[in-house]
């Protein structure tokens, strides 16, 4: 494992990849909430008593790597290092996330795979509700997809972890209409009506309906929709968050693209 200081140093040494190998770069959508964000490592506030800090440990698997971007928040590739999120999720303390992870094991998978550019949207402590079409956070999805396309690439899937906010009362049982159509629209909106879309079923919530809602993220049946069932994975002392060992095993074990 890493301590974050020497990850900025390797930031700071290591070169993006020239412009004409940025032309066909695998881009990969990551929203949805905290856990797609990254608490892994994050000490929780409410369970110390302090503010919320990470740890700054990077697993092996999420490693940086010449190969694999992220779009910032103005809109730049640069090289893509852990915590992801860490400008877009501005709010929170944000850690590891399963975006690293992800993209390494589908590096290492296939070595001659390219390019990955990996585009961080999510926002923790968000509904599904305000995911919809029209929504603030549906036009700065768009925006931010859109906008990785500018200089060349292809989008090759949407990367989706969220439900634990929609755990919280009944009204929630419409999550799985909110979710298909969600899924729909973002498709609908980029003309790419068979986009890949991986999700991941969630392994905690913040209240006691998330029976309801694994059982809609596990009921939808789309085109080349691939679920990967979390529960079981350790969590963070709050009972919400993967731990950084969760988040590598998760993406690196069940994600391989």
């Amino acid at each position: 494992m890493e301590p974050l200081f020497f990850l900025v140093l390797l930031v700071q040494v290591w070169l993006v990849r020239p412009h004409d190998q940025l032309l066909n770069k695998n881009i990969f959508i990551l929203a949805g909430q905290s856990n797609m964000a990254g608490r892994g490592g994050v000490v929780d506030e409410t369970i110390t008593g302090a503010a919320a800090t990470w740890d700054g440990i990077v697993p092996p698997q999420c490693k940086p790597s010449r190969s694999i971007l992220r779009l910032s928040a103005n809109l730049t590739w640069v090289l893509a290092h852990e915590p992801l999120h860490a400008d877009i999720d501005v709010k929170k303390t944000v850690g590891v996330g399963p975006g690293m992870a992800f993209a390494n094991a589908v590096l290492a998978k296939d070595a001659t795979f390219g390019v990955i550019g990996l585009v961080p949207c999510a926002v923790g402590g968000t509904k599904i509700r305000e995911w919809g079409k029209g929504t603030f956070l549906y036009k700065q999805l768009m925006r931010r997809a859109r906008s990785s396309l500018q200089d060349g690439g292809t989008i090759q899937a949407l990367l989706w972890y969220q439900g634990e906010s929609d755990t919280v009362t009944k009204e929630d049982t419409e999550y799985k209409r909110k979710l298909e159509r969600f899924f729909m629209d973002f498709r609908d909106d980029l003309q790419s009506p068979l986009l890949p879309i991986i999700q991941v079923a969630l392994a905690s919530g913040s209240g006691p309906f998330i029976k309801i809602v694994r059982e809609a993220q596990l009921g939808i049946d789309l085109l080349n929709l691939r679920t990967v069932d979390a529960k079981g994975l350790s969590l963070e002392p709050d009972g919400l968050h993967l731990t950084t060992r969760a988040q590598g095993v998760s993406q690196n074990n069940d994600i391989g693209y």
